[in-house]
């Protein structure tokens, strides 16, 4: 993998508002004192006039948001994962959910690999939160030609909307000329037979992967890229799941309330078959190099493939 492009997704997140912003002047980015790690300051430096930096107090910059939104403008809302799902949660839900505003929350540093800085930031919750939000939509994109899909996307619906980015820099496994990106509808990277692999955000990269050391034990694995969690594509989900008969879900977040439960929820009432989830196992993270933590905590390619192959012997 050492001659494949690696981009963080959080930088992928910074260069599409940029990039938007030379083409629409009808929305405004905020952040919370992170601009330099969110990305966001790229925007800064182009559009000065069209950023706020609300300090660190992430509850009030959602305010502000929702305050612009409620001018007809848009507004993009940036910090880490940890401040923008969890500590600002009765914001967005109040203030941004329940008006339906158009607010575009730009979450990064999820998950495990936000490695070094440890459990207190290592956001493994998010998606289970924000999916509970009535009208929010939640996409959590693979690598940079998605993440800048999901920000024009996000751009374009009507009401909120929250993306997932990491912190890693990740191999870039679509190509921006011929990908196509639409809100709501998973991705087939791989046919398969034997048993259906579900990822969405840096598991997708690793579930593809695991799919190759699988084929070589005679395994063959379907892989999707889920990258929207809300809505979810159940026409998708459950098509796999009647040609393979098995499913198995990965997600850089714990196993209760994200994306597993999100499939499972589809499954039980339209396809049930036997369903294994690999994520963070109901535990915190601790501090560590990110490629490190990923391998201890069963959340790459050698993981996921152990997983698939002991469940479907």
């Amino acid at each position: 993998m050492a001659d494949v492009k690696k981009v963080a997704t959080r930088a992928s997140y910074g260069e599409a508002l940029v990039e938007l912003g030379a083409e629409h002047d009808d929305f405004v980015v905020f952040d919370a004192d992170l601009a330099a790690a969110t990305h966001t300051a790229t925007f800064k430096k182009a559009y000065p006039e069209r950023f706020f930096d609300a300090g660190i107090a992430e509850g009030n910059m959602m305010g502000l948001a929702a305050g612009v939104a409620t001018t007809g403008r848009k507004a993009f809302a940036s910090t880490f994962a940890m401040f923008a799902a969890g500590r600002a949660f009765e914001q967005v839900r109040n203030s941004i959910g329940y008006p339906h505003l158009n607010v575009k929350i730009g979450a990064t540093h999820a998950g495990i690999s936000v490695g070094e800085d440890g459990a207190t930031h290592q956001c493994n919750e998010d998606i289970a939160l924000m999916r509970t939000i009535p009208g929010m939509t939640v996409i959590v994109p693979c690598d940079d030609t998605e993440a800048k899909a999901a920000v024009r996307a996000a751009y374009e619906l009507d009401g909120p909307v929250y993306m997932r980015f990491g912190r890693l820099a990740v191999p870039v496994v679509n190509d921006p000329d011929t990908f196509e990106f639409e809100v709501g509808k998973g991705i087939v990277m791989r046919e398969g037979t034997d048993v259906t692999i579900v990822a969405c955000g840096l598991m997708v990269q690793a579930a593809l992967e695991a799919a190759e050391a699988l084929a070589e034990k005679g395994i063959s694995a379907e892989v999707i890229d889920m990258h929207t969690i809300k809505p979810i594509d159940a026409d998708l989900i459950v098509a796999s799941a009647e040609k393979t008969g098995r499913v198995v879900t990965c997600e850089e977040h714990s196993v209760i309330g994200g994306l597993g439960s999100a499939v499972c929820d589809v499954l039980a009432e339209r396809c049930p078959v036997p369903v294994r989830k690999v994520g963070v196992q109901d535990t915190y993270g601790h501090s560590g190099p990110a490629v490190d933590l990923l391998h201890e905590f069963g959340l790459d390619a050698e993981g996921i493939a152990r997983e698939v192959e002991e469940f479907v012997r």
